[in-house]
C-alpha cells in the first residue's frame, strides 16, 4: 500500500467513523425514515455527478431485482434502523456493533457453503461474539443502549451481511460506480412515498441539516467512490480492513460530543476488532 493509499484509506475510514454521530445528530430533527431518504438523496446526487463525468453506462435491466434487493438490503433498511436504533444506543456503541457485519457476512458465507470453517475462524467468530457480548453487558449496565435499540442496529448490520451475500452472487461483474450509483437511486425512491406517508420532521434545526447533508454527502457518496477507489488500488483484504478502524473513530467521536463510556464497552472494542483479525488472518504455509 503507498502512502497515497494509506491517505485514501485514512479518509474512508474518517468519514464512515463519523456516519455514526451523523446519523445520532440528524436524528435529532428528522424521523429515521427521513434520515435515509436524505442520506440516499445527497449520497446519489455525489455519485451521479461522478457517473456522468466518468460516462458509465447503467446495469442492465435483467439486474434490476438482484440490484433493487441490494438497495434495500445495503441502504434502505439498514440507513433506516441505525437512525432508530441510535435514539435509545449511543453513536459509540452503534459503531462497534456495525463492527459485526462481517461476522454475519462469515456465517452466511458459511451457511451457504461459500466459506470453509476451521479452528481458526471458528475462535475468530467465538471471540467476536464475546466481544459483543461486553459491549452490549457494559451499555445496557451503562445506561448508554436498551435492548431495543441494540437489536434494530444488529438487525440493520445483519441486513449489509445479506446484501454483501446477494451481491456477490447475482452483481458480479457490474461496474462498482454503476452499482453504487444505482443502488443509492433505487434506495431513494423506495424511501420516498414511505417517508412522505409517515412523519414529517417539523422543527429542523441548521446542525441536524447539516448533519444528514454531511452524512449522505461524505458518509456515502464520497465514501463509496474512495471505497471502490481503493478497491481497484490495493487488494480486497486490504480495503476492507477499514472496518476494524470504525469503532476506534465512532468512539473517539462520541467521546468528543458528550458520550461517556465505561471499561467494558472498550475492552469489547478491542476483542472484536481481535476476532476481525484472527477470521481474516492468513494461515503460514506449511513448511
Amino acid at each position: 500500500m503507498t502512502r497515497q493509499d494509506l491517505l485514501l484509506w485514512l479518509t474512508l475510514s474518517f468519514f464512515w467513523g463519523a456516519s455514526f454521530i451523523l446519523i445520532k445528530l440528524a436524528g435529532e430533527s428528522f424521523p429515521p425514515l427521513w434520515v435515509a431518504l436524505l442520506r440516499s438523496a445527497f449520497g446519489a446526487a455525489v455519485l451521479w455527478a461522478a457517473f456522468r463525468l466518468r460516462r458509465e453506462t447503467l446495469p442492465p435491466r435483467q439486474l434490476f431485482v438482484p440490484l433493487f434487493l441490494a438497495a434495500l438490503l445495503n441502504n434502505a433498511l439498514p440507513w433506516t434502523l441505525f437512525p432508530w436504533g441510535e435514539e435509545t444506543v449511543s453513536s459509540g456503541i452503534a459503531s462497534i456493533l456495525n463492527a459485526t457485519t462481517p461476522l454475519f457476512s462469515l456465517l452466511i458465507a458459511l451457511g451457504i457453503r461459500d466459506a470453509h470453517a476451521n479452528a481458526r475462524v471458528g475462535a475468530g467468530v467465538l471471540l467476536g461474539l464475546v466481544g459483543v457480548g461486553l459491549t452490549v453487558s457494559g451499555s445496557l449496565s451503562g445506561g448508554h443502549a436498551t435492548p431495543l435499540g441494540v437489536g434494530v442496529i444488529l438487525l440493520a448490520t445483519l441486513s449489509y451481511a445479506v446484501a454483501t451475500a446477494l451481491s456477490k452472487h447475482y452483481l458480479q461483474g457490474v461496474s462498482a460506480l454503476s452499482l453504487a450509483t444505482s443502488q443509492l437511486t433505487l434506495s431513494a425512491l423506495m424511501l420516498l412515498p414511505l417517508a412522505l406517508l409517515t412523519e414529517w420532521p417539523t422543527q429542523v434545526s441548521l446542525p441536524a441539516l447539516g448533519g444528514v447533508a454531511a452524512l449522505g454527502v461524505f458518509g456515502s457518496g464520497l465514501a463509496y467512490l474512495l471505497f471502490y477507489t481503493l478497491l481497484a488500488r490495493t487488494s480486497a483484504t486490504q480495503t476492507t480492513a477499514v472496518t476494524y478502524s470504525l469503532p476506534v473513530w465512532g468512539l473517539l467521536w462520541g467521546y468528543l460530543a458528550g458520550e461517556r463510556f465505561g471499561w467494558l464497552p472498550v475492552l469489547g472494542v478491542a476483542v472484536v476488532i481481535g476476532s476481525l483479525l484472527l477470521v481474516n488472518s492468513k494461515p503460514r504455509a506449511a513448511r
